[in-house]
């Protein structure tokens, strides 16, 4: 684990407390880590009493504190209040990073409609509702930055992962449309668009052309925070890529790899 490998010291909103949704995201604790100096940082998942070795790691990257807070993103109905249990325990939020999710398996997905309907929700609907409730608070506050991890596979779906890529293309709508919302409100959000990174998720499936790591796609969303991005693209090269890829005829993009 190359946690706390890089320090900043100029860090976006360095007085507030960074919140993972998401605390075992190996890319969530690559931005945390990047972030930790001298700040409170919140890991929010599931088992949250099995976070240590992550707690410690972002204390060894120079964190003042980190709590581990029980969160589970598909009971929507807990969220408003988890995030406002967070402020009230630390302050105000600087930076709320949602680094939740699933990829889930297509096949079994195109045959059985509760795994396809269990990807969409964690993917999308849960994200909605979070994004929601934390937008609210953060108006609130009239301050804070959101990271939203869209995917290069929700911005034109392919055959291959469809059900995944429909719900990135519906969270990248959703969170394009709350950004422009909170123009002017003090509030941020900087949607991020990765191409295929090699980690626990991808596990097993052959890398795609212009990967990256979970450190090389920390190390571009903490730079985004940093000059104030409203988009990011990882690595920046797919942007031109993409453009291209959406003027492909339907035949040949049907036929395309995950």
């Amino acid at each position: 684990m190359s946690l706390g490998s890089k320090k900043n010291s100029g860090k976006p909103g360095d007085d507030g407390v960074v919140l993972l949704l998401g605390g075992r995201s190996e890319i969530g604790l690559e931005i945390a880590s990047r972030l930790a100096p001298g700040r409170t940082i919140v890991l929010a998942a599931r088992r949250s009493t099995e976070l240590a070795a992550e707690r410690q790691a972002l204390l060894d990257a120079g964190a003042s504190v980190v709590d581990c807070v029980e969160f589970d993103a598909d009971d929507l109905d807990s969220h408003e209040k988890l995030l406002r249990s967070v402020v009230d325990a630390h302050g105000p939020l600087s930076v709320a990073v949602l680094a939740f999710g699933i990829l889930g398996d297509q096949a079994r997905a195109e045959r059985d409609a509760r795994h396809a309907v269990a990807v969409v929700h964690t993917d999308y609907v849960a994200q909605v509702a979070v994004l929601t409730h934390l937008a609210s608070l953060l108006r609130e506050q009239r301050s804070g930055r959101i990271v939203v991890f869209s995917s290069v596979a929700g911005v034109r779906v392919r055959r291959a992962n469809y059900v995944y890529g429909s719900a990135k293309a519906g969270l990248d709508g959703f969170a394009s449309g709350l950004g422009d919302a909170l123009h002017g409100s003090g509030v941020s959000l900087l949607l991020v668009r990765s191409g295929f990174v090699i980690g626990r998720m991808t596990e097993g499936m052959s890398p795609a052309p212009m990967s990256s790591t979970p450190a090389q796609v920390a190390d571009a969303v903490v730079r985004g925070l940093h000059r104030g991005a409203s988009r990011v693209w990882v690595p920046g090269r797919l942007r031109p890529v993409f453009f291209v890829m959406r003027l492909l005829p339907q035949a040949i993009w049907r036929r395309m790899p995950r």
